[in-house]
């Protein structure tokens, strides 16, 4: 199979030296792109540069944008089998800065206070199934509070047009959940099981 990896965080400029990111170290996606080559497939792995966890293999990516468009590159290959989309890319970014628009430069840093206003991004995994059409195609939702993540991996699933989610974080409990459209089918305890998991799944499609 030829596999497509997403992992770690991507982040937003606030200005032309600081950003915000977010928390991801990078582990899961190496592991997952780790596992699928000892089994042979072909791995592609694109990784935030935040990424602690790295492998020779991966190309790295600042913005959503800039994963988009490594995406977009891949689609123009031979088509993949599966895309893992583990990657936490920002939901927001930097719309101004005490209401102005920061072109570049950076911000004074004797200033008292500095007030940022952020305005919601794009969903990357909403132009995955138009990019790659025939591959089968798994998103990630982490969530640390409420007891409705298994909707939202299946809302995930109907809005996007993906075949299945990954939910984890403190919303769901331990380990990893393996949703489809029809809701939680299999959990999964630790990430090299999870890896597994994704194996066996993609392997009873035959690849």
């Amino acid at each position: 199979m030829r596999v497509l990896i997403t992992g770690g965080p991507s982040s937003e400029p606030i200005d032309r030296v600081r950003l915000i990111t977010n928390s991801s170290t990078g582990e899961l996606a190496v592991t997952l792109a780790e596992r699928f080559q000892q089994e042979g497939h072909e791995v592609e792995l694109f990784l935030g540069v935040g990424a602690r966890f790295r492998i020779p293999i991966a190309k790295y990516f600042h913005t959503n944008e800039d994963l988009e468009k490594l995406l977009v590159q891949a689609a123009e290959g031979p088509p993949p089998h599966a895309i893992l989309h583990a990657a936490a890319l920002a939901d927001f970014a930097v719309a101004d800065v005490d209401g102005e628009s920061l072109v570049g430069g950076k911000i004074p840093s004797d200033k008292g206070s500095v007030l940022l206003r952020l305005t919601a991004k794009p969903k990357l995994i909403g132009r995955l199934r138009a990019l790659f059409p025939n591959a089968y195609i798994i998103g990630w939702k982490l969530e640390l509070d409420g007891d409705e993540i298994v909707h939202q991996a299946t809302e995930q699933i109907r809005v996007n047009g993906t075949d299945a989610c990954v939910v984890n974080g403190a919303a769901f409990g331990p380990g990893f959940g393996f949703c489809t459209g029809a809701g939680l089918v299999r959990r999964a305890a630790t990430k090299q099981e999870l890896a597994a998991l994704l194996l066996e799944v993609l392997s009873e499609r035959g690849g």
